[in-house]
């Protein structure tokens, strides 16, 4: 008999709460992969490339690929106005590797 195992990792997401944004960009310093700065001054996140405008809802909730994830805490860590917010939840690791996939 064969057992199936499957590597539990964490998928994390992100998303900016635009009301504390203060505008400094800093975020954008440390990962500007994730994060970008609209016309408006405030910083949103970003999946593909595209930025994810959709104040407090739920398509303002970006995934973060691997590489970026300790980039993305650090900016979480130092942003002035604490408007940034990591979420993770345990998924299979194939949900990972969608993740890890460069846009096209």
């Amino acid at each position: 008999m064969y057992e199936l195992s499957v590597t539990v990792c964490r998928v994390m997401r992100v998303w900016i709460d635009q009301d504390l944004c203060t505008g400094d960009g800093i975020c954008i310093d440390h990962c500007d992969d994730v994060f970008v700065q609209l016309e408006d001054g405030i910083a949103y996140v970003a999946e593909s490339g595209q930025p994810l405008n959709d104040p407090g809802g739920s398509g303002s909730l970006a995934s973060i690929p691997s590489r970026h994830v300790e980039s993305v805490i650090h900016a979480a860590e130092m942003c002035p106005g604490e408007c940034i917010f990591i979420e993770a939840d345990a998924a299979p690791a194939e949900s990972i590797a969608a993740v890890d996939q460069p846009a096209a």
